[in-house]
This record gives structure tokens, C-alpha cells and sequence, in this order.
């Protein structure tokens, strides 16, 4: 079996790294897209450390980003995103990833799929093809491209950046049509394991909340502590699964089950006083609310930006489980999770009971890493 090259860049958007492709690179059937995503990913690895390809063995470091011309008038750039799988040769399309979003707008201007105009600030509208979403991000430049020093830092990445301001225009529905798929802010979830109560919405990517309490966990554990869990981490599959099933995503349990990346499954909890994957401690007072979140069956590390804006509007929905957490009742919203702590500002109208998202926004950075030819076995 020969390898072949094909262009390619490698950029790191918030706490995620992803290949990323222009469309044009690509075969124009995109049945031959999988093969390409595994083989350059290194996927399937039964290892779990994605060796022989650019994939980092954790689903935060498994992604690739396609960019292309606009599909539509009010987008700058066309962005399809691909989760692939570690451990199983599957790449799902089904979300979005807002962590590499911020990236899509620099790297767009590498491309030159979209031009800068003059001035030390980009504004570009990014239409999400998986969800049918706008995301609008704003950065800095320099000669024409994305000024990386700055002063933000995020948790999770060393270092500081440059700012990049996400907003997620109308984000509800992302999946489904609707912030509620079901209507109701709380459903009860039958599952093998027994009933839960349960908080559905569908805003950046569709997401199921429960709270830590009701899975016998505080919503303070490390990652590797949840994994370490068989019985929690096959109890939130089943909730997720049911969730799923419930918002109309899959038809069945096991159609859902085969969808790994959406829904995302969270437990979450009032604030309370953490221990960082850094070491250092996080005080209960810095905080609004506490999150550990799952997809692809793994706990994730930081907080998926799609996820962090879900759960801002979950937060401003009345009679929500994470709006019965949360201290922050007016506002910005900061959110506990392992690796620190997220920013987000959500806004939620309700009219006659009928929730609908404004918008969600939050702040990343983001750094082209290389560029040049990545190889797959044809």
C-alpha cells in the first residue's frame, strides 16, 4: 500500500488540534474522504495512541477541519468539521467543534479563501456545514494574518494569545430546530441503570445535562478518575443514548449509540473548591457552576466551546438543572472544569413559555503549528 501526500495544515484552535484541509485539496466524492481522515489520523488504533498519524490518542486531539468558499450569502467561509474516531475506523460529521472554530477564521485568511481588508482587525462569518450554523469570529492581524501574541490566557494551554471572539449567532436548533427539542426544561430519561431527570437542549451542539449528585459523583472529579468508573461511564452512554433517542437525533438506541458525538452527556453541580489538572486550586467563589462533560466515551479535560455555549443557555433557561446550579443569575458565566475554568456569555428570551437563543459567545486563540503535505495510505 503506497502513501500519498496531500496539503494540509495543522492549528491549534482553543484546547483542540486539528488537521486542516482546503476543500479544493480534496477528492470531489466525499465517500473518499474517511479513508483519507483515518489513515492521516492514525485511526483505528486498537492502542489508543494514534501513532502512525497526527491524531494525539484523546478526542480533543482527533479532528479535522475543512474549509471551503461560502454556500451562502451571509457566510465569509464554508467550515465542515469531522470528529474521528480513535479505537474505530468512523468519522462522524455530525457537530460541530467550537474550540476549532476559532481557528477557521485565521486559517481561512491562509488559505486565501476569504481576504482581509484593510485594518488590524478580521471579522469573518464562518457557516458551520454540520449544524447550518454562523459563527461570526473577530481577531487581530498582522501583514495579513492572525496576530498571535497577546495577553489571554486559557486554561489548559500554556502560555498566552491573542484574543478571538466567538459569537454564535442564533445557536438554538442546531440539530433539531428547537433550544428545547422536547419543550420542557427537565424530562425523566428511562434507562437500563433507572430514571434520571434530565436537561435537553440543542444550542452549538445538541447536549444532555444531569446533575453530579444523581450519579453518586460531586462534578469535581479528575478525568481519568471518571474513566476509571466503568459503572459511571456506562450509566452516562445510557443517558446519552436515551437523550439522544428523546430529542429526535436517533430513531433508536442503537442508532444512537452509533452516533458517538452528539449528544454530548454532562454532569453538573453547584461550585465547589477543585483541584485543576495543573495542581492548582480553583476557589468555589471564582466560579458558577461546575461541569464534567463526555463525548466519544471519554470525559473530557477542558470543556468543549460548543458545550460551554449549550450550557450558558441551559443556565438561562427557567426551571433548567443547570440553571438550578448555577449562582450566576444575571450575566457572564463562568465555568469550573478540570483543566480551569470558561467564560461565556449566553442570552435566552422566553415568550409564552417558547425559549429561544439569542446568541452565545466566548473568547479563544489560536496558532497555525505547520503547513505542508500529510500522508495517508492509499
Amino acid at each position: 500500500m503506497a502513501s500519498k501526500g496531500i496539503p494540509a495544515s495543522f492549528w491549534r484552535g482553543g484546547t483542540s488540534n486539528a488537521l486542516v484541509f482546503d476543500i479544493a485539496d480534496l477528492p470531489a466524492d466525499r465517500s473518499e474522504w474517511d479513508a483519507i481522515f483515518l489513515s492521516a489520523m492514525g485511526s483505528p488504533d486498537s492502542n489508543g495512541r494514534q501513532l502512525d498519524g497526527m491524531g494525539g490518542g484523546v478526542s480533543s486531539l482527533s479532528k479535522v477541519c475543512v474549509l471551503g468558499p461560502p454556500s451562502c450569502d451571509d457566510a465569509d467561509v464554508d467550515f465542515t468539521f469531522a470528529q474521528v474516531s480513535i479505537g474505530k475506523p468512523h468519522v462522524d460529521y455530525g457537530g460541530n467543534c467550537g474550540n476549532m472554530v476559532s481557528a477557521m477564521g485565521p486559517a481561512a485568511l491562509d488559505l486565501g479563501i476569504v481576504a482581509h481588508s484593510n485594518g488590524d482587525m478580521a471579522r469573518i462569518r464562518i457557516h458551520n456545514t454540520n449544524t447550518g450554523k454562523i459563527i461570526v469570529g473577530q481577531f487581530p492581524v498582522r501583514d495579513g494574518e492572525l496576530e498571535t501574541d497577546g495577553v489571554l490566557a486559557i486554561d489548559g494551554v500554556a502560555g498566552t494569545a491573542a484574543p478571538i471572539r466567538l459569537d454564535f449567532l442564533d445557536p438554538g436548533g442546531a440539530k433539531t430546530g428547537l433550544l428545547l427539542p422536547t419543550g420542557f426544561p427537565v424530562d425523566r430519561l428511562s434507562t437500563p441503570g433507572g430514571d434520571i431527570n434530565a436537561t435537553l437542549v440543542d444550542a452549538a451542539n445538541p447536549c444532555v445535562f444531569v446533575t453530579a449528585a444523581d450519579l453518586g459523583v460531586t462534578g469535581a472529579e479528575h478525568p481519568d478518575e471518571l474513566a476509571a468508573n466503568a459503572v459511571f461511564m456506562t450509566r452516562m452512554e445510557e443517558i446519552r443514548c436515551a437523550g439522544s433517542v428523546r430529542m429526535g437525533l436517533a430513531r433508536d438506541l442503537p442508532a444512537a449509540a452509533r452516533m458517538q458525538s452528539i449528544p454530548k452527556v454532562a454532569i453538573v453541580a453547584p461550585p465547589a473548591e477543585t483541584t485543576l489538572l495543573s495542581g492548582v486550586r480553583l476557589a468555589a467563589s471564582d466560579v458558577s457552576l461546575m461541569v464534567r462533560m463526555l463525548s466519544m466515551e471519554q470525559p473530557h479535560r477542558a470543556t468543549p466551546i460548543t458545550g460551554a455555549i449549550c450550557l450558558g443557555l441551559a443556565v438561562r433557561i427557567p426551571g433548567s438543572i443547570p440553571a438550578g446550579v448555577c449562582t450566576a443569575h444575571q450575566g457572564p458565566i463562568t465555568i469550573s472544569h478540570p483543566s480551569g475554568s470558561t467564560l461565556v456569555d449566553a442570552e435566552v428570551t422566553m415568550t409564552d413559555g417558547f425559549a429561544q437563543a439569542v446568541s452565545g459567545s466566548v473568547y479563544r486563540s489560536a496558532r497555525k503549528l505547520f503547513s505542508g503535505l500529510v500522508y495517508y495510505r492509499a
